[in-house]
């Protein structure tokens, strides 16, 4: 089993986000000692944001880009090749304002290439991320669960399962910012969400 961890804060020490998924691949790694984790630190590691640069490379035919432009879709390349290879993947998110951070989105920048990881056909779009089992650890200030202004939850379903990927669990730690003895709570209720889910 290969197992990806892509950490979304911005900080790379001491996230909750991290913090989560860490627990999550060791629970899978205790029920599969033979898996191997390839850890994606996007805050340690920042991938480079899609714009206009990016963009022109990407819509420029291999043939045709300049060596910058090919350096450019080779990073690119990189995090689609990863995608492809994992058998589960594990996100860290936290909420920054209500969103998913800016280094979640590049990474989803960077994997959603038509004609690589999803096609248009005449039956609709088609995700070719399959197969794949994806746990999201997520890490909230605030009470947001199942309430309108959780606009993570929606989007990561939508976007994840266009790719193909749409076995989906969920993990909440919330509450992390109302007192320390909320954000104790908030941990063990999600230690007792993995226990279950890896029972």
């Amino acid at each position: 089993m290969k197992i990806l961890q892509i950490n979304a804060s911005a900080r790379s020490a001491g996230a909750n986000s991290t913090r989560l998924a860490d627990s999550v691949s060791a629970r899978l790694l205790a029920q599969n000692p033979d898996a191997v984790v390839e850890l994606r630190d996007l805050a340690s590691a920042p991938h480079p944001v899609l714009d206009e640069p990016s963009l022109t490379a990407l819509f420029t035919p291999a043939e045709q880009r300049t060596p910058e432009q090919n350096a450019r879709v080779a990073l690119d390349d990189a995090l689609i090749a990863q995608a492809q290879a994992a058998d589960v993947i594990v996100l860290g998110v936290p909420m920054y304002n209500f969103g998913v951070p800016v280094q979640l989105k590049t990474w989803i920048d960077a994997i959603a290439r038509s004609g690589v990881t999803f096609r248009y056909t005449a039956n609709g779009p088609e995700g070719l991320l399959t197969g794949k089992k994806v746990y999201v650890a997520l890490a909230r200030g605030g009470l947001y669960r199942d309430t309108p202004a959780d606009s993570q939850v929606p989007y990561l379903k939508s976007v994840l399962g266009f790719l193909g990927m749409t076995d989906i669990e969920f993990i909440y730690a919330e509450g992390l910012a109302m007192g320390a003895e909320a954000a104790s709570k908030a941990f063990t209720e999600a230690e007792q969400q993995m226990a279950e889910l890896f029972a």
